[in-house]
């Protein structure tokens, strides 16, 4: 018999279970992927919709005044439309605040939105739910460039279209990292979501050369495409998305301990083969699913397992008081609030600093923004990875959160020496800053959504998260608004707030972090159970 080419001998060490979650994986974090691709396109465009006038640009105009009317109409549409001040209404001089106003309209409703969604996510199925979703935000982001196509000049349009769309955004994460718990363990929680993570940073670098491919020259193309994607991807997660392992018959963790299994509800334990009598006995098919060796392909014969009581929640979703009362959740939320305040911040305004300190256009400026999020990418790795080793959530975040803010200090100080120094603090930065809110959304989210104190219900996951990033997206509506409302003064002061409200984030962790230190570690721990044994 011929040896099996390498490829099919790779595909066939693999089981069932592991294709699946490996298929999962790649789908929820190519779905909030594009979710975040098209966030970004507001912040690419910025630069365009504004345009530092020259004195020459101001007063070309008032040597045509006596033009014709045809000629005076087609001036008045240059002047409006794509004049060198930029876009009306965003081509006066409050320009910081109308546009901060488009950022703070998006988020605000994304923060009130999200509280919402996880109670309404958990009633609902998840499929249907992300599918709506992603369909009406690729809508209302191309309808967003649109108005560039059919040249609408009113503020509230594009305001009302942030606000919309902050809306039904809210869907995609409750949602995800949901479908994604469900599929793995706590096993690597850190690590798994960790990478997982880099989704954020993957969709903000694809939104920001997208965005920047047009940005020049047809800016609502910017929205259109991306928002094109979102549509795209939502009939992918209608046609593919798999909620729950037990869905397709599969156990929910992929077991690595030889000799018990669980499901939440009962464990089974390996014995001693029984008597003819009980190997007769015939077992659900969940139950089979569930007893598979740690290959995923070799069942454990029905006789040589018994089962044992096992935590078995409510089953019903839990309220939203009812979650707030599970150990850690106020406390990582306010973290977060503060924590993605900075982020966001950079992530809407990080492209016309660029623009102000190193004068490079629109499209260079998204370009090298992008750089903070491969830095983010690592630092959401290196944050799961620390904290499975440390076993300290907390702790973890705490560390980066006091790393990062000299480094916004000296971020604000050396960006301006040149291109150079503003590259390697946007890729420092970027890690440090991201390293805490990829942590706290993702392992964290899942580790308090199936605190033990919850007694197995596995209703409770949604509801958490969308608490726990409610709350940091409120962060995230102010930090861009403050970043707005105060960078006429100088973009010093912009920094000082970051600082501040980095300091706040550590501040409100102090509390978990004592607590986690006054714990052994693992290591400790493992010897106290040998010496018990």
């Amino acid at each position: 018999m011929a040896r099996l080419p390498a490829g099919i001998r790779f595909i066939v060490s693999f089981s069932r279970d592991q294709w699946y979650r490996a298929f999962i994986f790649s789908l929820t974090y190519l779905l909030y992927a594009s979710f975040h691709l098209s966030r970004k396109p507001i912040s690419i465009v910025k630069g365009e919709l504004h345009k530092h006038c020259t004195a020459g640009d101001e007063a070309e105009p008032k040597l045509h005044d006596q033009s014709d009317s045809t000629g005076l109409a087609t001036l008045h549409q240059l002047q409006d439309n794509k004049s060198d001040c930029g876009w009306a209404p965003f081509d006066k001089d409050n320009y910081q605040q109308l546009l901060g106003a488009l950022d703070y309209s998006f988020l605000c409703a994304y923060a009130v939105g999200m509280y919402l969604s996880g109670i309404i996510g958990e009633r609902l199925p998840i499929r249907y739910y992300l599918t709506f979703g992603m369909l009406a935000s690729g809508a209302f982001t191309a309808l967003f460039g649109l108005g560039y196509f059919y040249d609408i000049h009113s503020l509230g349009f594009y305001v009302v279209t942030q606000v919309i769309n902050g809306l039904v955004q809210t869907t995609g994460w409750p949602s995800v990292v949901t479908c994604l718990s469900n599929w793995f363990g706590k096993g690597r929680r850190g690590l798994i979501m960790g990478v997982w993570n880099s989704h954020t940073s993957v969709g903000n670098i694809l939104g920001s050369l997208i965005a920047g491919y047009w940005v020049s020259t047809c800016w609502g193309l910017s929205f259109v495409v991306p928002g094109a994607i979102v549509a795209t991807m939502g009939l992918v997660c209608f046609l593919f998305l798999i909620e729950h392992p037990k869905d397709i018959r599969c156990p929910s963790t992929l077991t690595t301990h030889p000799k018990a299994y669980e499901n939440g509800t009962n464990k089974f334990r390996i014995q001693k083969p029984a008597s003819l009598g009980e190997k007769s006995r015939a077992l659900d098919p969940e139950m089979q699913c569930l007893l598979l060796q740690a290959d995923g392909k070799t069942p454990i014969h029905p006789s040589h397992i018994i089962v044992l009581p096992g935590d078995s929640g409510s089953g019903m979703a839990i309220s939203f008081t009812g979650a707030l009362r599970i150990p850690g959740v106020i406390e990582f939320s306010l973290c977060l609030l503060f924590a993605k305040l900075v982020s966001y911040t950079f992530l809407f305004w990080l492209p016309l600093y660029i623009t102000s300190v190193d004068h490079l256009d629109a499209q260079r400026a998204g370009e090298l923004s992008t750089l903070f999020d491969v830095g983010g990418l690592f630092g959401g790795i290196l944050a799961g990875v620390i904290s499975d080793r440390l076993e300290k959530r907390a702790s973890t975040c705490g560390l980066m959160l006091l790393l990062a803010a000299p480094t916004l200090y000296v971020f604000s100080a050396v960006s301006r020496m040149g291109l150079e120094a503003t590259i390697a603090m946007l890729l420092l930065s970027g890690a440090l800053v991201s390293g805490p809110y990829a942590l706290i959304t993702t392992a964290v989210s899942a580790d308090l959504g199936t605190h033990k104190s919850l007694k197995g219900n596995s209703h409770a996951l949604s509801t958490v998260t969308a608490i726990i990033d409610g709350t940091g997206s409120v962060g995230a509506a102010l930090g861009p608004l403050l970043a707005g409302l105060i960078s006429p003064t100088g973009w010093s002061n912009v920094f000082y707030m970051l600082m501040f409200a980095d300091a706040c984030a550590l501040l409100f962790l102090v509390r978990l972090i004592l607590k986690e230190l006054s714990c052994p570690g693992p290591a400790a721990g493992s010897q106290a159970q040998l010496k018990e044994h």
